[in-house]
């Protein structure tokens, strides 16, 4: 089940895509309601937090198709200001109050900050941090996206999506 939970967040940017691509078919083909769109971003946000910009937005989807090519950094700085989509607003406020949440177990976690490394609000401010004690959990701010990279790159599957 690790595996294929690394698989799927592997392979973020072509679900992304497909669905990015299935909403803008539904909207300029089939002439869904915009309502809908927003009304299932803020369901997402429910169960996930901020999941929408990371896993299903079209236009989140062309943006980081763009910022691809940049540095790390200009793309963390990117993740990290990004801003004026309704959608994430609401979304990013339901971080803290989502039902699947970022989970550590402390026995496992070799504390080698592999996580934190591909955070971009860990990496961009120290205050944050998924491993070390005493730090703001990252995934519980606004800011926060789901990527679930850290998950991703946790070696000894310490990082978990539970609720």
């Amino acid at each position: 089940m690790k595996n294929i939970i690394k698989n799927i967040i592997k392979n973020r940017i072509i679900i992304q895509g497909i669905i990015g691509l299935t909403i803008y078919v539904s909207l300029f083909v089939f002439n869904i309601s915009l309502k809908w769109i927003v009304l299932a971003g803020i369901i997402t946000g429910i169960f996930m937090g901020k999941a929408f910009c990371r896993w299903i937005c079209p236009i989140g989807f062309f943006m980081e198709i763009l910022f691809s090519k940049k540095d790390d950094k200009s793309k963390q700085l990117y993740m990290y200001y990004k801003g004026g989509c309704p959608i994430a607003w609401i979304n990013g406020i339901l971080n803290r109050y989502s039902l699947f949440k970022i989970k550590r177990d402390i026995n496992s976690c070799n504390k080698c900050g592999k996580c934190d490394n591909v955070c971009y609000i860990a990496s961009l401010n120290n205050d944050y941090s998924l491993y070390r004690d005493n730090k703001k959990e990252p995934f519980l701010d606004f800011k926060c996206s789901k990527c679930l990279e850290c998950i991703k790159e946790c070696p000894n599957n310490s990082l978990k999506l539970e609720i």
